[in-house]
């Protein structure tokens, strides 16, 4: 496709320019209004083609797989936990997310990852909880939480980027090859510091700017340790509460009120 024709280009307009939104449209297995983690299912990703300066949409296994998981029953031990000959315990590993400023440590599985094969998440909006204690009848905090969903987006851009990393994983026993991702998380901002009280933390929320760097930069590991640390302005963000059953609904962000609850500062 021929977009460019005797204009200087800012790198910061790269992706947009390439019409984006135009090209996602297209593809139905965008048209996901929830993708729960947990079920470790496909997810939109914006993947460098290999050599260039471009990219493919393609779809990721959400949960980050180590290549020395030899199969998919060592998977599901991994993501799940299992019970060893002795009846010990081995808690599950989760790795949706890749704490930012902990991947490029020596020894870190994310490590390789982060040098080389890094990627952008596609959100229209994400969903995180608010942990609050009530007040009793005595007038002080109860030591149990309440916890309210949020639906949380950044309000001019329909779609925005999160810095992730990839990896290929194979099956030993079958041969099957997928890619499989995480989110690469930093220290909560202002807003995420109110809604994502109980870590304190939110993802690597990229400016096209910082999105042309993170996919296609020469980058060394110093920078690539600053935008994944790098907070997204609270400014250029919202949020929403959503009904507690929100995994069940067809429109999982419709905003719900809660009177008792009082509002986030934006």
């Amino acid at each position: 496709m021929c977009y460019y024709n005797g204009v200087k280009v800012e790198r910061s307009e790269f992706i947009r320019l390439k019409q984006l939104e135009k090209a996602i449209a297209k593809l139905e297995f965008l048209n996901k209004p929830l993708i729960i983690g947990f079920e470790y299912g496909q997810a939109p990703v914006l993947k460098r083609v290999a050599g260039k300066e471009d990219f493919e949409v393609t779809q990721m296994e959400w949960g980050f797989l180590p290549p020395y998981l030899k199969n998919r029953e060592a998977v599901d031990k991994f993501r799940n936990g299992y019970k060893d000959a002795s009846g010990k315990f081995h808690t599950p590993i989760t790795t949706l997310n890749a704490v930012g400023e902990e991947m490029l440590m020596p020894g870190k599985m994310y490590r390789d990852a982060a040098l080389h094969r890094r990627c952008l998440v596609l959100s229209s909006g994400f969903y995180e909880w608010r942990h609050v204690h009530p007040i009793g009848k005595l007038g002080k905090p109860l030591k149990t939480t309440v916890k309210y969903p949020y639906h949380i987006v950044v309000p001019d851009k329909e779609v925005f980027f999160m810095a992730g990393i990839w990896q290929p994983w194979t099956d030993k026993e079958t041969g099957e090859t997928v890619d499989t991702f995480a989110i690469v998380t930093t220290a909560a901002n202002r807003l995420m510091q109110q809604i994502h009280n109980s870590k304190m933390r939110m993802p690597v929320i990229l400016s096209e700017e910082l999105a042309w760097q993170w996919l296609f930069g020469e980058l060394n590991e110093e920078e690539i340790k600053k935008i994944a640390t790098s907070q997204f302005d609270t400014t250029l963000m919202a949020a929403s509460t959503i009904a507690k059953d929100f995994r069940t609904m067809s429109d999982p962000a419709t905003p719900f009120v809660y009177p008792e609850l009082a509002p986030v500062e934006m």
